[in-house]
């Protein structure tokens, strides 16, 4: 499990969170409410958050304006996983990716099926760094924002965790722009 480095100071990272649904409002998205309280609990700057329709261009836009954001480091995307037609994210992600983490999906569908088994293989969670920028995207449940932030996410964020995390990585990721 996450142990800290000794004598390292927890860096706070700019982190704006997108919700993809076409019924979400800021009164109703309890899972960018989830996603915002544990990430601000960890430490982190929320920079922004917004909720878009399930529309590739505009979360691709949005994705773009937040990349090309110096104040934003990580972006979280809650929703637009699944199987259906309007589930996007991925999609609206794919033409800004650099590099991908295929870890973080594999993982996550992993830790997933502890808790609800087969059901796991229509998520469709993934990450990438994305000119510079980590972009998690996540299923729009609650159980699934909790299980990616709190077990994969938030450790990976805290330049402190052992051995390594994504934290201390985003200079030199950055440096390769």
């Amino acid at each position: 499990m996450s142990e800290e480095k000794a004598g390292v100071e927890f860096l706070a990272l700019g982190i704006a969170i997108l919700t993809s649904s076409d019924t979400r409002t800021l009164q109703t998205d309890r899972s960018g409410d989830l996603a915002q309280q544990l990430l601000a609990e960890a430490g982190h700057d929320i920079v922004e958050r917004t909720i878009l329709p399930d529309s590739r261009e505009r979360l691709r836009d949005q994705m773009q304006r937040w990349i090309d954001d110096v104040r934003v480091d990580v972006i979280v995307v809650t929703g637009g996983t699944g199987l259906t037609g309007r589930d996007v994210s991925p999609e609206a992600m794919a033409p800004l990716v650099t590099r991908t983490i295929p870890g973080f999906g594999e993982l996550f569908r992993a830790l997933s099926y502890a808790e609800i088994g087969t059901s796991t293989i229509q998520s469709r969670a993934d990450a990438a760094i994305c000119s510079g920028t980590v972009v998690f995207l996540l299923p729009g449940s609650t159980g699934a924002v909790r299980l990616g932030l709190v077990q994969i996410i938030i450790p990976q964020l805290d330049i402190r965790h052992r051995p390594c995390n994504l934290a201390e990585l985003l200079p030199r990721i950055r440096h390769e722009r």
